[in-house]
């Protein structure tokens, strides 16, 4: 009975010292991140596109697909970026766009992650066997042309959301899966796992409270570049036809102003810019976190 009591009152001890440095660590990584002004820039340009996609209905002067106005007409007091072929309102598409495009980026990358970290996890903590079959795994998603997928199902099964979500989720996560292995191998044989084991935790504890806290920072950094890729493959998947064509997107936008990209040059330069924007600011972001979050960067 005493030695119970005992192994309980260590188990509470390490838990409060582990929560102490958790706070710690977080008060250094704000103070590492807002060092990086670039990083900061594209926090501030990221929240403003995110604020714009949750209030598009509030600030969008005119529906999505609001069609009461001469066609290609330029930018103006009326229409601020102009009009498209079908006399829509370019600004109001651009800001309901945002919509989809970060839903897709959000979306894509959470499930990448979900899954990498699983996969990872497992690779990186279950015996050889386990290991080496899910290293073949991923190295046979790594290999699939993630492209040519995505055209593959939309021909079989029709373009919609769902589908560019699931190829992008689906395809993206052998890298998170890769880097989560790699770290829960170098971690699995460290001194506070040895502690962990010794006073009786069991496998899915060290694996979620010793190991896994440690792999966090580099899946945050896996998970921000995902979402910007997820973005660019979201609006090359609608550029080729292969998204939801009832919702309006940067990409879609893209692809129906092609054929008058002369006569209209600014139905497909804004949606491209905002593409930039939105990637860009993602990058910087990770970027950001990435530095932050770096063991070399601890003691700085």
């Amino acid at each position: 009975m005493k030695n119970t009591n005992q192994e309980s009152d260590v188990k509470k001890s390490i838990h409060r010292q582990r929560r102490a440095l958790r706070r710690e660590s977080f008060r250094k990584f704000c103070r590492r991140f807002r060092k990086n002004k670039g990083s900061v820039v594209g926090l501030a340009m990221l929240s403003i596109i995110i604020l714009i996609a949750v209030l598009a209905p509030v600030i969008a002067p005119y529906g999505p697909f609001y069609n009461h106005f001469t066609p290609k007409s330029g930018p103006g007091t009326v229409n601020w970026l102009g009009t498209d072929e079908l006399g829509r309102d370019v600004l109001s598409r651009v800001i309901y766009g945002s919509r989809v495009s970060l839903l897709v980026g959000l979306a894509a990358s959470a499930l990448a992650t979900v899954i990498g970290v699983i996969v990872g996890c497992l690779a990186g903590y279950g015996n050889r066997n386990v290991s080496t079959l899910l290293l073949k795994i991923t190295e046979t998603f790594q290999m699939l042309p993630m492209f040519f997928v995505a055209i593959l199902l939309s021909a079989a099964f029709g373009p919609s959301l769902g589908l560019v979500v699931g190829v992008v989720g689906f395809m993206s996560w052998p890298s998170c899966a890769r880097i989560v292995r790699g770290e829960f191998l170098s971690l699995r044989e460290k001194e506070f796992v040895t502690a962990a084991k010794s006073i009786g935790c069991g496998k899915m504890s060290i694996v979620f409270q010793e190991i896994f806290p440690s792999v966090i920072p580099q899946v945050i950094v896996n998970a921000s570049m995902r979402m910007a890729t997820a973005i660019m493959l979201e609006a090359t998947l609608n550029f080729f036809g292969c998204g939801d064509p009832l919702r309006v997107s940067w990409g879609k936008m893209l692809n129906d102003s092609r054929t008058y990209l002369r006569s209209a040059p600014w139905a497909s330069i804004f949606p491209g810019i905002a593409i930039l924007i939105t990637v860009l600011s993602i990058n910087l972001v990770g970027d950001g976190l990435n530095d932050a979050l770096n063991p070399k960067f601890r003691e700085r």
